[in-house]
């Protein structure tokens, strides 16, 4: 898995967990990706820092302290998100593969959906050519 910054034309920013570097420009080509605030379909990456640990005691303390700082910003996102999806998407709960079928095969349907499925059913649906993307579904009130 790997996270990527991204940025859509509008400047807005957030952040999406990729299984490779390559799905990230797959999901693109096929205009799968979409801003998660303005729904604009012109993302790209954008600069990436990476994280670097300190050798010395001090150095290691500080770490820690960003560390628990970056999860909790981290964390912070992925509940707005979250909030964003169950503001704007339907719930459907356990019929997400039937019907995320339904309104991938009826290209007129244009409706927003989340729910869950299995990794079989995952599975199932990219050999079907239905992408999907997975967001960690954190707990609100931690």
């Amino acid at each position: 898995m790997i996270k990527y910054n991204l940025r859509c034309e509008n400047k807005h920013e957030f952040e999406s967990w990729f299984s490779d570097s390559n799905e990230f420009e797959k999901l693109k080509k096929k205009k799968l990706l979409d801003c998660i605030y303005c729904k604009s379909k012109k993302i790209n990456k954008s600069i990436m820092s990476p994280m670097v640990s300190g050798i010395k005691e001090k150095e290691n303390f500080i770490r820690d302290l960003s560390l628990k700082n970056f999860t909790q910003i981290q964390k912070n996102k992925l509940v707005e998100i979250r909030n964003y999806i169950e503001k704007n998407f339907e719930y459907v709960g356990k019929d997400f593969t039937k019907k995320v079928r339904e309104i991938y095969y009826d290209k007129k349907n244009k409706k927003m959906i989340y729910g869950t499925a299995s990794f079989k059913e995952r599975h199932e649906l990219s050999e079907e050519g239905i992408e999907l993307l997975s967001i960690p579904w954190v707990d609100k009130d931690n």
